[in-house]
């Protein structure tokens, strides 16, 4: 049984990440980091660059985690490897971040976490940054 958190490097990804190192401590559970891209862009600034991976690779090292952290390029949109992370691991909850969005740009753009919150089979957590 595990904890997934889908990660960006942002402050939605950082407050994201934070709520589910407290939660996998408090549990003792294996913590899952999927930080995907579907690598069809030369740069895609929600994948995180090597410093940010070691150092959460650190940060986790440190606080005595059990974690993974999953970086794929497969295609698949976030929600999907998050989902399909979720699965595999056999998670007890999913954690992401929210982000504002006016109801404009949910109508036109599709939403990652709203994916993910009605397609889990398991609790999803959502939080905001600095909350």
């Amino acid at each position: 049984m595990s904890i997934i958190v889908g990660y960006v490097p942002t402050p939605e990804g950082a407050a994201a990440l934070a709520t589910a190192i407290d939660e996998a401590r408090k549990n003792g559970k294996l913590l899952v980091v999927i930080n995907s891209s579907r690598g069809d862009a030369v740069v895609d600034k929600r994948y995180a660059a090597g410093d940010d991976i070691a150092t959460i690779e650190e940060r986790l090292r440190s606080e005595g985690i059990e974690h993974l952290i999953q970086q794929p390029v497969r295609g698949n949109d976030a929600a999907n490897e998050v989902l399909q992370a979720a699965e595999q691991h056999r998670a007890d909850l999913i954690v992401i971040g929210l982000r504002r969005r006016t109801p404009v740009g949910k109508l036109i753009m599709g939403s990652t976490a709203q994916q993910i919150l009605l397609e889990a089979d398991c609790p999803v957590l959502a939080v905001k940054a600095g909350q």
